[in-house]
């Protein structure tokens, strides 16, 4: 009797957290996302060595974070997009007030319809900043406030609008990227 209510919990503790592995999939990508053409794929790939780091609390050691990176899925060609080399000294200029480095796994990106834009959404971070990237021209700028998404609970971004005069108001919602040391 009791090796059948220790199956029946056991089992029971399996089924939820499959349902709950299954709902984290449907409000991210976690670790990687195709374009919406398909013609490239970003991923985090976790650094080689480990990064000290003046942290909000005390000095730590960041166990091995992450860069962004983009495959080209026709040249069959990885290489870095945000890294850690070149991006908290772009992020800290428009963080004066902000004295502790940002990573590029601290941000959940949404990369929108134009395949071309990622918006970057503070998602650890006690600041209140965002971010937008250009994927072509490797180009960080401050996202406005006032931008035209609705970000519901950094998981979701909606768009909704007229593409010109003859088309239906339309909405598109977008999940982002995130990378699974967020979510750890």
């Amino acid at each position: 009797m009791f090796k059948k209510i220790l199956f029946i919990i056991f089992s029971t503790s399996i089924i939820f957290s499959s349902v709950e592995a299954d709902r984290i999939d449907e409000m991210f990508f976690i670790g990687k996302m195709d374009s919406h053409n398909k013609d490239f794929t970003l991923f985090f790939k976790t650094r080689e060595k480990s990064i000290l780091a003046r942290g909000e609390n005390y000095n730590y050691i960041t166990d091995y974070p992450q860069d962004l990176y983009i495959y080209d899925n026709k040249l069959k060609k990885a290489s870095s997009l945000i890294s850690y080399e070149w991006f908290p000294s772009h992020a800290k200029f428009f963080l004066n007030e902000y004295n502790f480095p940002v990573f590029p796994e601290d941000f959940a990106y949404y990369l929108l319809k134009d395949n071309n834009t990622l918006v970057m959404i503070s998602a650890v971070k006690s600041f209140n900043k965002n971010f937008k990237f250009d994927i072509a021209n490797k180009k960080l700028a401050l996202y406005p406030s006032d931008g035209k998404f609705d970000f519901i609970i950094s998981t979701i971004a909606k768009s909704c609008g007229y593409l010109d005069f003859n088309e239906n108001y339309k909405c598109n919602y977008y999940k982002p990227l995130i990378s699974n040391n967020l979510i750890n």
